[in-house]
């Protein structure tokens, strides 16, 4: 009886974890348009781009949703990086093959081409689109979109987005725009580094303004229940890894923290270990006094941590580490991009035999200010290794880009 005592309240907590998790505020594009049955896509040869991440609110992959949806006719997958079922290691290239399990071909739009030629879409009417991205400039998933897009105006074909939640919120701007010299698969397009849209939205403002070679018939189905204040958490849907890097909700806060330095291959960035870009460590950082110095810059909403590791891979590979996890405790307050150039501010100061930007492979640079979209970052940055140096020209483009983008917002 004793033992039964102790664990009912513990089945109990269990249950109520249960039901909370089971709570699901929001409806994404292809729970929507299963709701519409599919009407806009009867009587037409579908094409679907997607990856793990096109599930439904059960976790049931699109592409099994459309493969057996009666009146849907699916022909063709096309990948992504990482592949249509996420079996593509990050870089790598994706290549045509059949998918295992409906025998239906995938054609590879990170490989050879990144923009789908006359002879792929041969045989479809309309393009769909269900992927999950991270609200980043940098993060590929928008860039295939994209030019996707350009390929269905260019070939007359239809493009269909089943939009999903920004995880940074609806509001969320931060970096300058895209400059013409720094356009790449990374920096697709002239938008912020974070620029606070749904992938809908971005499909439509991309398509409205102009900022693709041809516009295209677009359909956004929108989703239901969403709101641009809502955290990833607050939609009660289920995170799916959208690389191997993101595997967490939180994820797409800290990518933008730290990915741009981790352009330079210079310090481990929590990429390697168990925190993938929370943290920010070197051999010979010293954990205490860098996060004393880090905190003594007084961050709203954030707090630097000291800490060891001993990276499993990537840089400093089983060389032991010291230096900050970054925690997040008012994400409202915290300017999340900023945090990259300041630890680079610090280690100068602190560091100076290793200032980042003075001892990185040079090689590298090119790769930081395709992330940046902009060499100038770069270039002001380095005369100083001052982050006052950087911020006016980094935030000049963002209350000019929120008047434009508002104009493209789907959901309030």
């Amino acid at each position: 009886m004793k033992m039964k005592n102790i664990f009912l309240p513990l089945m109990a907590a269990a249950l109520s974890l249960t039901a909370q998790a089971a709570t699901i505020n929001v409806k994404t594009g292809i729970e929507v348009l299963r709701e519409q049955g599919f009407k806009c896509l009867e009587g037409k040869r579908v094409g679907l781009i997607t990856n793990p991440t096109g599930v439904d609110n059960t976790l049931k992959s699109t592409i099994d949703i459309l493969h057996e949806a009666a009146n849907v006719n699916l022909v063709a997958l096309f990948g992504p990086e990482h592949g249509v079922r996420g079996d593509v290691h990050a870089g790598d290239h994706v290549t045509d093959i059949r998918d295992a399990s409906t025998g239906l071909p995938v054609r590879s739009l990170y490989g050879k081409t990144r923009k789908a030629t006359p002879e792929m879409l041969k045989d479809i009417d309309v393009l769909v689109y269900d992927i999950q991205d991270i609200g980043c400039r940098s993060f590929t998933y928008i860039s295939t979109m994209g030019l996707a897009m350009e390929a269905a105006a260019e070939n007359d074909k239809e493009f269909i987005v089943l939009d999903r939640p920004n995880p940074l919120g609806g509001l969320r701007i931060e970096g300058n725009i895209t400059e013409d010299d720094c356009t790449s698969f990374i920096s697709q397009f002239k938008i912020p580094y974070l620029y606070g849209l749904t992938c809908g939205e971005l499909a439509t403002l991309l398509n409205e303004e102009g900022m693709l070679k041809a516009k295209c018939r677009l359909h956004v189905v929108k989703m239901e229940g969403w709101n641009r204040e809502m955290s990833y958490t607050d939609t009660g849907l289920q995170w799916i890894p959208s690389s191997p890097h993101i595997p967490h909700p939180h994820s797409a806060y800290f990518y933008p923290m730290s990915g741009i330095l981790g352009e330079l291959m210079y310090m481990n960035i929590g990429v390697g270990y168990t925190i993938p870009f929370q943290m920010f460590a070197a051999p010979w950082i010293k954990a205490a006094e860098f996060a004393d110095a880090l905190n003594a810059l007084q961050l709203d909403g954030v707090e630097f941590r000291p800490m060891y590791a001993k990276p499993f891979y990537s840089i400093a590979k089983g060389e032991l580490v010291q230096g900050v996890q970054v925690h997040i405790l008012d994400y409202q307050k915290v300017s999340i991009t900023r945090i990259q150039f300041l630890v680079m501010q610090e280690i100068a100061r602190l560091y100076p035999d290793h200032a980042v930007l003075a001892h990185a492979d040079k090689e590298r640079f090119r790769s930081f200010d395709l992330a940046c979209g902009s060499k100038q970052v770069r270039e002001r940055f380095m005369k100083r290794n001052r982050w006052e140096d950087v911020e006016e020209f980094w935030n000049k483009d963002v209350e000019s880009f929120r008047e434009l983008s508002e104009k493209y917002y789907l959901y309030k």
